[in-house]
């Protein structure tokens, strides 16, 4: 049975390109079994007009599992949120932050900001069409923006539509002149201006996005009253940090989970992906991660770095970097 999409954001995993795909998420769920996981955005145009509908694959034991999906008709994108939850997608998400040249030049994204009637009207379309809850992830503003007028009206105007969840980036976008990766970095964080939002808006479930980079970071803003934490690159890039830690210290349930454990339970999945055609790169380049921090992580990462590319590797390289500790296994040192 499927949790809960909402439940599960108390704390969950950024949709992020070309990084969150279906293999990154099967080993997230490995680590974690409560939080909400994203899908990379899936453009509307791509499901509706180019019928990709092989974007939507994914694994059953990925859930509680929401979909992010890119565009700005109303009806285009009612149809990709059909099409979603008939693929069995908890959630269905509009990105309404994402600031990169090639979104923008489709009229969506972080540009949506400065469209909250359209937003609005996308958001209606789309929860006419599925049954399964529609989200929002967005900036507190674009540009010259003041997000202290404007992410208030934004918020209004979803509301209203019917959106009862909402994840906010707590960065501007500045669509020129930052490229996507400085419009992570560069423009201040106002987490307090996402506090006030909650205040304004306690019937919304509101989620805060960026720059949280441990769970130690993330716990103060549930205590204070936010109803979920959205991590972005840390969890990508220190996995274990995030997630191994998140079913007992967020969720109340369930016990710390081993990455390593994780790590020996991906070998059948690796497996059986490569069995149907998949390379282990493919995979493997989600894992680099798997022990950061951790005795050993430096051999595993170079191990899983320069092996993938030998004639005939499989899952036995990434067995061969795991040694028995007793009843355990641990990360071999080179």
């Amino acid at each position: 049975m499927k949790n809960n999409a909402q439940k599960a954001a108390r704390l969950s995993v950024a949709p992020m390109m070309d990084w969150t795909d279906r293999h990154c998420r099967f080993f997230h769920r490995l680590l974690c079994h409560e939080a909400l996981l994203y899908t990379e955005m899936v453009t509307a145009p791509a499901l509706v007009r180019g019928g990709a509908l092989h974007l939507l694959d994914h694994n059953a034991e990925e859930h509680p599992l929401a979909l992010q999906l890119g565009g700005a008709d109303p009806v285009e994108l009612a149809q990709a949120a059909r099409h979603g939850a008939e693929a069995g997608y908890d959630e269905i998400n509009l990105n309404c932050g994402c600031p990169s040249d090639r979104v923008q030049s489709g009229a969506f994204g972080a540009i949506l900001m400065k469209s909250p009637d359209l937003v609005a009207d996308c958001v209606a379309a789309m929860q006419a069409k599925v049954a399964v809850e529609v989200t929002v992830k967005c900036r507190i503003g674009v540009d010259d923006q003041e997000p202290r007028e404007v992410l208030p009206r934004f918020l209004e105007k979803i509301r209203a539509a019917g959106c009862q969840r909402v994840t906010i980036h707590a960065r501007k976008a500045w669509l020129q002149g930052l490229s996507p990766k400085e419009n992570r970095d560069i423009p201040p964080l106002d987490y307090e201006l996402v506090h006030e939002m909650k205040q304004a808006f306690p019937d919304l479930h509101i989620s805060l996005n960026g720059g949280i980079a441990s769970l130690l970071e993330a716990l103060p803003h549930l205590e204070r009253g936010l109803d979920g934490v959205m991590v972005g690159r840390a969890a990508y890039h220190q996995p274990a940090d995030i997630l191994a830690e998140a079913d007992p210290l967020v969720f109340g349930t369930g016990e710390v989970t081993d990455p390593v454990a994780a790590v020996r339970d991906m070998l059948p999945y690796i497996e059986a992906e490569m069995s149907k055609g998949a390379r282990l790169h493919q995979i493997t380049r989600h894992m680099l991660g798997a022990f950061a921090g951790r005795p050993g992580a430096r051999a595993w990462r170079r191990q899983l770095s320069e092996g993938v590319s030998r004639k005939g590797a499989g899952p036995e390289l990434v067995e061969q970097r795991l040694i028995p500790d007793g009843s355990k296994f641990s990360c071999a040192e080179a």
